[in-house]
């Protein structure tokens, strides 16, 4: 005798993303991706705004720890120089959005490091081209 399920199935597990050499990112496919030197800017202005208006500003746990980490692995503190990366970044169209963040956000130092760790982008660009893009980018990180 067969008894009737005493729960809900389950909803398969997404599991289809994955950043390789193919960009399969699922629902996220057409978001906007932020580097983590824009999350910082964007989550710390909203916190000071809220704070300057006295209203709630509703520091969980969660809140706090991700400031902590943006504050940790953010590249760019200057809203200047998070603006010229982004420039940068955004005239390089033959990019994914998510290929272009992960770029701002890791700052590699050669073409060969940030095709290795961006597989997705060894078609799309030159050794030499990526190498100057790079450069660039470097040129505006604090010393």
């Amino acid at each position: 005798m067969s008894h009737p399920p005493t729960s809900r199935s389950r909803a398969p597990p997404a599991g289809n993303e994955e950043a390789t050499t193919v960009l399969r990112l699922g629902e996220f496919q057409d978001v906007d991706t932020l580097t983590l030197s824009e999350a910082a800017l964007v989550i710390n202005a909203l916190v000071a705004k809220r704070r300057n208006d006295r209203k709630n500003v509703n520091e969980t746990e969660m809140l706090t720890k991700t400031i902590d980490y943006l504050d940790t692995f953010a590249r760019f503190k200057k809203k200047e120089n998070v603006e010229a990366v982004e420039r940068l970044l955004s005239s390089h169209k033959e990019f994914h959005k998510f290929e272009r963040a992960q770029l701002g956000s890791l700052c590699c130092e050669t073409a060969e490091e940030a095709k290795y760790l961006i597989p997705s982008i060894t078609d799309k660009i030159s050794d030499e081209e990526l190498q100057e893009l790079l450069n660039e980018i470097y040129k505006l990180m604090p010393r």
